[in-house]
């Protein structure tokens, strides 16, 4: 390998069509590839990209054009399989941080994208090598490439000169194109699930005749779903599988094959893979074992399974997986081990276990939920519920999107994800706390309530159980949102309508007191109750549990026309039966089993129809807020706190500057704690508009003294040292006169030992509530904000919550009310209430100068004194290490 050749700028990429290639930089060895790919380009495409006529590459011109030093010249191709496709290149000329770029694109592959995800990676490449602007000339008659330009979102100018148009492109990073690339991600990404959903023609490779053999469960079930496409058993040995002739290979099959699932020995998978990609098979479901999960030897062969399947266009489900399902009539896909399929719904389904997975599906069909489209996808190779958040995104027939996680590739695409979907999809999630073996994940070192908090801010519903899972999804897929937490309850069980009040009152609801309509009470009853009912509230819980059960129909009939008048949600115990009962059901679309819009779900207790109804309200709540954007705020100066993150880590040896990895704010950090500098944040904080009270370091208690007088009455007398901050009985408070310091001084002295620096510092106005403020910089979350009380009850109890920075102005409001102890801040249980919006202020520019310097690894405020008239910080530390590579959600498009 060139000795200088940029590993980390090779990339898997998802083009617009939803096929895959391989994004690297160019090597001498491409040689042969150069020459075969020039030989399939049009003349057209020679001509816009030279201005004449070239019917072949010198031997000169494929030296020059393959031999690059990655600095002053850069080439990127993208290739597929085992060809080149495209080609984008820049020559660095004068000013030296101008670069002439080109591109040149297989004409096979034009109007798939492949150009405008090479200009990413380039231009990545030529930012990092100090690059700032391209030059193009392009022939007018050259439309791609001019749009090219023009779309991708950065400030671009155009002149016309001697019959080319020179375009100049400044790289600079903009919103603009921030949007462009996500835009195209989102595009891309969905589609490529859309070919794995609704493929015209299934290959099962591995079905015999065995009972019980797993490719032979698959091909059963495709069959029994009334595929409407070719199905294709493939065996080296049987003629026949379940009635379908068989083929010998992929390779063997005479048609077009879409989708192929693999259900043979793991040791067969790659040769299998190789096959497929030469068939030209779209997608892979893997479902056979033997990979990640079992160790080492597994995990290189799951590994190399995606390098192989990415390389020649396709995206993997699995390995070690149930399957994929889709229920649209007009494909009836159960690529799955799942015998049992619920019927049609609006609710797509992901999960990562395969094992769990056909309990999952029976669970939901036993509810009579129905689903739109499910993905199981085991070891989570490739595919992800990122890839499916957004295909469902876009997916007409999905209303409701369900997440069984057990572990989260990559937590900030997620969160940014879930943070748009969820404003027009619930996003309801379960997470095992542990992380199976196999899985291509990240172990996240943040807390589990850290984890919470996060979802919260998203928009994410998170419950703690598969019961819960379900009962909100229900509820969620066929009820309208609830507009406030009022409920309503009414029941012919006393006992019943008691317990639904108590639930909604530990639930944070606000329950009205229940009608209770006794035991004998029929339709025209429940009928009457609710229409009084509905009215005054913004959701209702009917209890129907008779003591002689009978014809219930007028009942659910009654129920179902009050929930429709009324256009708020109802849900229902009704006769303690768990699901979408009969009785209960709207009729759904034609051709559907799924109940339709407006079907009551019924609860076996009238506790979980609560709690189900606590999420949803809280959602709806979420949802109701605004958007909230990120605000401008004055006096900060990001430029100086670069330098002094940048002179702090100065002669770390790495070579890197604060400047240099600030580009997008798209860094993660590397190092070994030897790295680490820590150092007082007062100056860096000083740069986003937070003042630092000075605390002065004295020597003695005659300093002392004398920097009282100069601070000024009243005065505090504390420890220095920062492990001090958190431990009761190191400040002495209140100070007014020079005995009062000498005294405070020497009781310090004498309680924290010899050697313990003791600092004068001005006293805060009383009362105060303390609290603190922290950031760290998780690997794969990125940049998070922490508030929490410093009380030391709080501190015990970890009341603390997250946000993901930057903080919008609605951020920092929901992160202050979040803890459990805020009441203390608004003026509850005996505290002065006190100026929250300072707090905000303050955590909205903390937020600010986490998500700018990615440098500054963890960052403490402690203690941050919130009192009537603003928050006073007294006290911040930051530890900073250098950083040198991309964030996993950040730079061009890529697969990961």
């Amino acid at each position: 390998m060139h000795p200088q050749y940029p590993a980390h700028w090779e990339a898997d990429v998802v083009l617009s069509d939803g096929g895959t290639a391989h994004v690297r930089p160019i090597r001498p060895d491409d040689a042969g590839m150069l020459r075969s790919f020039y030989s399939r380009l049009s003349a057209e495409s020679i001509y816009f990209r030279y201005f004449g006529p070239r019917p072949r590459l010198t031997d000169k011109d494929v030296a020059f054009f393959t031999n690059v030093d990655y600095d002053n010249r850069v080439a990127l191709i993208a290739t597929i399989g085992t060809e080149m496709v495209a080609v984008v290149r820049y020559d660095r000329v004068q000013p030296r941080d101008h670069a002439e770029v080109a591109f040149l694109v297989e004409d096979a592959h034009q109007g798939r994208g492949v150009a405008s995800v090479l200009m990413e990676h380039l231009r990545a490449a030529a930012r990092e090598r100090g690059i700032k602007t391209f030059i193009a000339d392009v022939l007018p008659g050259n439309h791609r490439m001019m749009g090219l330009f023009r779309q991708a979102g950065y400030t671009a100018q155009s002149q016309f000169e001697d019959g080319v148009v020179r375009m100049t492109l400044d790289l600079s990073s903009t919103e603009t194109a921030l949007e462009v690339r996500l835009a195209r991600e989102h595009r891309a990404e969905a589609r490529s699930i859309a070919r794995l959903l609704t493929p015209e023609s299934v290959a099962v490779i591995g079905a015999s005749r065995e009972p019980g053999g797993i490719g032979q469960a698959v091909l059963r079930n495709l069959l029994a779903a009334d595929f409407t496409g070719p199905v294709y058993p493939v065996h080296r040995q049987v003629r026949a599988v379940a009635g379908v002739p068989a083929h010998r290979s992929v390779s063997a099959i005479d048609g077009e094959v879409d989708l192929a699932v693999l259900a043979v020995p793991a040791e067969g998978v790659l040769e299998l893979v190789e096959e497929c990609a030469r068939k030209g098979v779209k997608g892979l479901v893997v479902v056979s074992s033997g990979f990640g999960e079992t160790g080492p030897e597994g995990l290189a062969r799951q590994e190399e399974l995606v390098r192989i399947a990415r390389a020649y266009g396709m995206r993997v489900v699995g390995p070690n997986c149930l399957g994929i399902a889709n229920t649209d009539p007009a494909v009836r896909l159960n690529a799955t081990l799942a015998a049992t399929l619920p019927g049609r719904g609006r609710v797509g389904f992901f999960s990562q276990s395969g094992a769990l997975g056909t309990a999952l599906l029976q669970r939901v069909a036993q509810r009579g939920m129905g689903i739109s489209t499910f993905v199981s996808a085991g070891n989570r190779a490739d595919v992800s519920g990122n890839d499916l958040l957004q295909y469902w995104e876009e997916d007409p027939a999905t209303d409701v999107i369900l997440l069984y996680l057990e572990s989260i590739g990559n937590p900030r695409k997620f969160t940014r994800l879930a943070r748009r979907i969820s404003r027009s999809k619930p996003i309801v999630v379960v997470r095992s706390r542990g992380v199976p073996g196999g899985h291509a994940a990240p172990v996240l070192a943040m807390p589990d309530t850290a984890l919470s908090s996060l979802f919260a801010q998203a928009g994410v519903i998170r419950v703690d159980d598969l019961v819960q899972l379900f009962d909100v999804a229900q509820l969620l897929a066929h009820q309208p949102l609830p507009a406030g937490p009022r409920v309503g309850v009414v029941g012919n069980s006393d006992a019943l309508t008691l317990l639904a009040e108590e639930a909604c009152a530990g639930a944070g609801l606000e329950p009205r007191p229940p009608v209770n309509l006794g035991a004998r009470a029929g339709a025209a009853e429940f009928a009457e109750a609710l229409r009084s009912v509905l009215p005054e509230v913004d959701a209702a819980v009917a209890i129907y549990m008779p003591p002689i059960p009978g014809d219930c129909r007028e009942v659910a009939g009654a129920l179902l026309d009050a929930a429709r008048e009324s256009g708020k949600p109802v849900l229902a115990t009704f006769q303690g039966r768990l699901g979408m009962p009969d009785e209960l059901r709207v009729p759904g679309a034609p051709g559907g089993e799924s109940p339709g819009r407006g079907s009551i779900p019924s609860y076996q207790a009238p506790e979980e129809a609560v709690r189900a109804l606590a999420h949803v309200v809280r959602y709806a709540r979420w949802r109701r807020e605004p958007l909230g954007l990120v605000p401008q705020v004055d006096g900060i100066d990001p430029a100086a706190a670069r330098r002094i993150v940048a002179a702090a880590l100065a002669g770390d040896g790495t070579g890197h500057t604060a400047g240099d990895a600030a580009v997008d704010a798209a860094v993660d950090w590397a190092g070994d704690a030897g790295a680490e500098r820590e150092i007082d944040a007062t100056a860096l904080l000083a740069c986003y508009g937070v003042e630092v009270w000075p605390a002065h370091v004295a020597a003695d208690a005659e300093e002392a003294v004398a920097l009282a007088e100069r601070v000024g009455p009243p005065v505090v007398v504390r420890s220095a040292d920062p492990e001090h901050v958190r431990r009761a009985g190191t400040v002495r408070v209140g100070l007014t006169d020079a005995a009062g310091v000498r005294q405070a001084y020497a009781g310090l002295a004498a309680l924290l030992g010899p050697g313990t620096p003791l600092a004068v510092q001005r006293m805060a106005p009383q009362p105060s509530v303390p609290t603190v403020v922290g950031v760290t910089q998780d690997r794969y979350f990125g940049a998070v904000v922490t508030f929490g009380l410093g009380e030391v009850t709080a501190r015990l109890l970890g009341d603390q919550a997250h946000r993901l920075a930057p903080l919008s102005a609605e951020d920092a409001a929901a992160l202050v009310r979040s803890v459990r102890a805020a009441p203390l801040l608004f003026g509850e249980y005996g505290y002065q209430p006190v100026a929250v919006e300072a707090l905000e202020d303050l955590l909205v520019r903390v937020g600010l100068l986490a998500d700018a310097l990615p440098e500054v690894v963890r960052m403490d405020l402690d203690p941050v004194l919130a009192g009537a008239n603003g928050a006073v910080v007294l006290g911040a530390r930051a530890v900073l290490r250098p950083v040198t590579t991309l964030r996993p959600d950040a730079g061009p498009r890529r697969l990961r």
